[in-house]
């Protein structure tokens, strides 16, 4: 009886084991964790991971290191809300995941992510205009000027209840020669301000 036991094992061990084969090819997992990393790009779902201690737990933390992989371009590109890769980059410094426990610094890191926000397309459309700008320069010949053309102005205006107090907006193409000034009285009056100018 001994001898038809140890048949068995040798019989079960050296049969080849069998891979798991995942049913989805991945996509499920690929989609858990696309969402999870999407997740970390809002402040506050920081803030309750921090606060239900999930970052004082190291298998945690090696899932944090292990979902770095998507910062590479082939994953990259499949990711909405790109503040959660630079919110994953900070998640792998302790001081930052304890600091998130306070709400005292959520509050900074989301105010801080909405000025992000609000002034990212004006600060890149001045980077492009200027390196535009600097690339023509290079390319004219010193002794032959530039036409000189009008100045160009642009205007935003919004409803009267959203702009309590006087706005200048100076032109992004041609700045010393015209800015524009708008109001938040009633009738949204818009005035352009220019120098020696008349129109």
């Amino acid at each position: 009886m001994a001898s038809n036991a140890e048949s068995e094992d040798t019989a079960i061990s050296t049969s080849p084991k069998t891979l798991y084969k995942d049913p989805d090819d991945g996509r499920q997992r690929f989609l858990l964790e696309l969402e999870f990393v999407q997740c970390l790009a809002n402040p506050t779902y920081i803030h309750y991971l921090a606060q239900n201690r999930y970052f004082e737990d190291e298998a945690f933390i090696g899932y944090l290191r292990y979902l770095q992989y998507w910062q590479r371009p082939e994953y990259a590109k499949f990711i909405m809300y790109p503040h959660c890769l630079y919110f994953l980059e900070l998640l792998q410094n302790a001081n930052f995941r304890s600091s998130m426990a306070h709400p005292g610094n959520k509050e900074l890191v989301h105010r801080q992510q909405f000025y992000f926000w609000k002034s990212f397309k004006n600060n890149r459309l001045k980077h492009i205009i200027s390196k535009s700008q600097l690339q023509a320069a290079a390319a004219t010949p010193a002794s032959v000027s530039p036409p000189s053309t009008p100045p160009t102005a642009i205007a935003v205006v919004s409803p009267p209840s959203t702009l309590p107090t006087t706005i200048a907006v100076t032109a992004l193409i041609d700045p010393p020669e015209s800015s524009i000034a708008v109001t938040s009285s009633p009738t949204a009056k818009v005035q352009e301000i220019s120098s020696g100018v008349d129109r």
